[in-house]
């Protein structure tokens, strides 16, 4: 009987955790063409399949709701690099897959990353964003670090920089590149792979 009620409870959670997944994927579209600032309960309900009243009630706020999209989002993305340090043999060959991946989630997912940065500067005013994104910063920033560091295997050299300021490097190539886009997406798209050649390189310390 025990048994039964627990099995009830964890299916009950599950349905719950399931609608407030199916909710993040929804809210995240609108999200990610308005932004923080312009995007309501109401505005993502209405641009939604679900009404407002049941975004209220699985999300007590919009703040609520932001930061568990965001959750949600980049708890897929995290892993996004992995394949590239595993299937990678060569110095060289981890360079050519980090600067396709990085071309291919830019192209595909720029509203999110669009999110992602104004949520970001949004923290350093928001007291309430700012424990969320700080942590997941801190996993895309050790994401990043897992690439580097098989980059530095490869090539036979330690890393010349601590792992914040490698990230703070490539995340600031990866934002600079999502400015960008609007004023010519087949430009930068074609220009970024060129700028991760140049760039790895500099991470490592000079060959001994």
């Amino acid at each position: 009987m025990t048994t039964t009620a627990t099995r009830a409870r964890r299916s009950s959670a599950d349905k719950h955790d399931e609608r407030r997944n199916q909710l993040a994927e929804s809210a995240l579209r609108t999200l990610g063409e308005l932004g923080y600032a312009r995007a309501s309960l109401r505005e993502i309900a209405t641009n939604s399949e679900f009404s407002h009243g049941v975004v209220h009630y699985y999300f007590r706020d919009k703040l609520e709701l932001i930061v568990y999209c965001v959750r949600y989002y980049k708890a897929q993305c995290v892993r996004r690099y992995d394949s590239v340090v595993e299937d990678s043999t060569t110095a060289d060959e981890l360079v050519e897959a980090f600067g396709a991946k990085l071309v291919e989630t830019l192209r595909d997912e720029a509203p999110m990353h669009r999110l992602w940065y104004d949520l970001r500067s949004q923290s350093m005013f928001e007291e309430g964003l700012r424990e969320a994104v700080t942590y997941i910063d801190q996993t895309l920033q050790e994401m990043i670090w897992r690439v580097v560091e098989r980059y530095s295997d490869l090539a036979g050299r330690p890393p010349a920089l601590a792992s914040p300021a490698a990230y703070g490097v490539l995340d600031g190539v990866f934002q600079q590149a999502l400015l960008a886009l609007p004023r010519g997406e087949d430009a930068v798209l074609e220009a970024l792979p060129g700028q991760v050649r140049a760039l790895m390189p500099l991470l490592l310390a000079p060959q001994s």
